[in-house]
């Protein structure tokens, strides 16, 4: 006989266990469903115990295995389920009892994220695999050691030269196996040694030492010979470059998959402005409320909803975003709440879930919220009401526990004054907000910006680290900014793409025509006078000496709301 307190703790690795179970007894109807077969067959347990499977599953190859097993009695394993862009493997064992069947439990397994982080995986193998054979062919001596200063790759060229065999040279401090060497003190100082002379069995050779950093810090470092001439050092420069770029892609790819990429942490900035920012973050991130992020376009609104995710007790689960500038109307509804089969034409065979569905016990970004039209406005209360979707074609509704965090460059309070906004919506999105500054108001953190954004640049280009001149920092101290980082970041790219030298001159830096300066003023006094003036646009224009016409007009011209 079961004692009680083995009931309970199987009933909570039933309710805990991440993988979809269901349980049916002898004529097929269903007993219990754990929550995380209710998430990945859309149901809730309470409205399908009770019922016979077939009306419960859609899928009829989940349905016929659990009829079989009931039938004969033999378990099933390792059967493959597609459903909605993720793969499942479904196992099914019967409950024997006095030797008879009695009934039948499934699981389902979801393989996706699995499965597709194998693939990258193996794709990434396969392009270091490839730059291993392409340096074993270059004529030029290549090595490579670990944060230790132990080799860790020795191509055939340079042990060739030195008279050495690879099993004689990996695993052993570097100071022992090439004399001269400075690999140990490029570990140590971080700093790139190209072009140097060292002399290597009584010859002075050409060498270059580089470091590989990662995560803020310095993990390896790679050293080339060059034994002809300059040109092909720099070429394999540039193939080592690449390959730390793919590695970082591969990377991020996988953090993509896993949800929200950044962290507080690697939000460059410590200013006042951005410093009370984060402290403000971390205390929101620890509870449900919904947070509305306003900001100019360029300021990296969305990098701090990923880094409120990733401080939340929700940063396990998903991450979803969504930009609702990006979808006309009827996309945006289907995109958020999904659909049935069959709800519209070329709807996806056995329908699709929404964004909501997909961030279900996580966090929904929706970028841009103040694109979305009136008839989605009220849509989204009603989710933010009820705590639960319908999808497209479906009256049953499906309960979602999700966070939403929305971000706006307009002015939603003004909108709402005009009737483009709802204004039960904005007071259901208003009730944590965090204001990120532009970057004119936060100049003090442009030298570190520019610093993170050069060496994020250059490993992503390809190109040598650079440095930039006190005028040419001066000028981007004194640039009015009006996109923002992302213009910042868009100059230095060009700066990075078209300059020669290793430092960066005001030479290189993009003039600013004397249009667009004006511009920039007449978009910055517009917006101090409708500030001062609490909103109101005749006043502004009085204020500002010019008629309501006029007024009303350069509004339109710049966008301004």
């Amino acid at each position: 006989m079961r004692r009680p307190e083995e009931g309970e703790m199987l009933n909570v690795v039933w309710k805990s266990c991440p993988h979809g179970l269901i349980e049916i007894d002898r004529q097929g109807v269903v007993v219990s469903l754990n929550p995380a077969m209710e998430r990945i067959l859309g149901l809730v347990a309470a409205r399908a115990t009770g019922r016979p499977l077939q009306e419960v599953i859609a899928h009829r190859e989940l349905v016929a295995a659990l009829t079989e097993v009931l039938r004969t009695g033999r378990r099933i394993s390792d059967s493959s389920i597609t459903n909605a862009h993720h793969e499942y493997v479904f196992n099914c064992v019967p409950v024997i009892q006095c030797g008879s069947v009695a009934g039948a439990v499934g699981e389902l397994r979801d393989i996706t994220r699995l499965k597709r982080a194998r693939q990258e995986t193996a794709a990434a193998r396969n392009k270091i695999a490839l730059l291993e054979a392409a340096l074993e062919g270059i004529y030029n001596g290549v090595i490579v050691v670990d944060g230790d200063a132990r080799v860790v790759m020795f191509n055939r060229a340079y042990c060739d030269f030195l008279g050495l065999a690879p099993e004689d040279v990996l695993g052993r401090p570097v100071w022992e196996v090439i004399e001269n060497t400075r690999m140990h003190v490029v570990l140590e100082t971080g700093r790139a040694e190209i072009g140097e002379v060292q002399r290597i069995k009584g010859h002075d050779m050409i060498c270059s030492r580089i470091p590989l950093h990662r995560d803020g810090r310095v993990w390896a470092a790679v050293g080339m010979v060059i034994f002809r001439d300059v040109e092909e050092l720099r070429l394999l420069m540039r193939r080592v470059d690449r390959l730390q770029s793919e590695v970082e892609h591969y990377k991020g790819e996988l953090m993509r998959q896993q949800g929200a990429r950044y962290t507080l942490e690697q939000i460059t900035g410590n200013s006042p402005r951005m410093l009370e920012l984060k402290k403000l973050v971390q205390k929101v991130a620890r509870n449900d409320s919904t947070v509305l992020i306003r900001g100019e376009s360029g300021t990296g609104k969305e990098l701090f909803a990923h880094a409120l995710h990733n401080a939340s007790p929700r940063c396990a689960r998903p991450f979803v975003r969504v930009n609702c500038a990006a979808l006309p109307e009827n996309l945006l509804e289907s995109e958020l709440f999904g659909y049935r089969e069959g709800a519209f034409t070329g709807a996806r065979k056995g329908g699709k879930p929404g964004k909501f569905e997909q961030a279900n016990g996580g966090s929904l970004f929706l970028d841009e919220i103040g694109e979305m039209s009136l008839n989605m406005q009220a849509k989204l209360l009603r989710v933010l009401q009820e705590k639960e979707i319908e999808r497209l074609g479906d009256a049953r509704p499906v309960v979602v526990d999700v966070r939403l965090v929305a971000a706006s460059s307009r002015n939603l309070e003004e909108m709402v004054r005009r009737g483009a906004f709802r204004e039960d919506l904005f007071y259901r999105l208003n009730v944590v907000v965090l204001d990120i500054p532009p970057l004119r108001e936060r100049s003090g953190d442009i030298p570190l910006l520019v610093d993170d954004l050069l060496q994020r640049l250059s490993r992503r280009l390809g190109t040598i680290h650079k440095s930039i001149h006190p005028a040419a920092m001066e000028y981007l101290l004194n640039y009015h900014w009006p996109g923002n980082v992302r213009e910042l970041e868009n100059v230095l790219e060009r700066v990075l793409n078209i300059s020669a030298g290793e430092m960066i001159t005001i030479h290189d830096l993009p003039v600013r025509p004397l249009k667009k300066a004006v511009e920039e003023l007449e978009k910055t006094v517009l917006r101090r006078a409708l500030k001062v003036a609490g909103g109101n646009r005749m006043e502004a224009a009085r204020m500002l000496g010019i008629g309501r016409t006029t007024f009303y007009e350069k509004l339109a011209r710049y966008n301004i709301c």
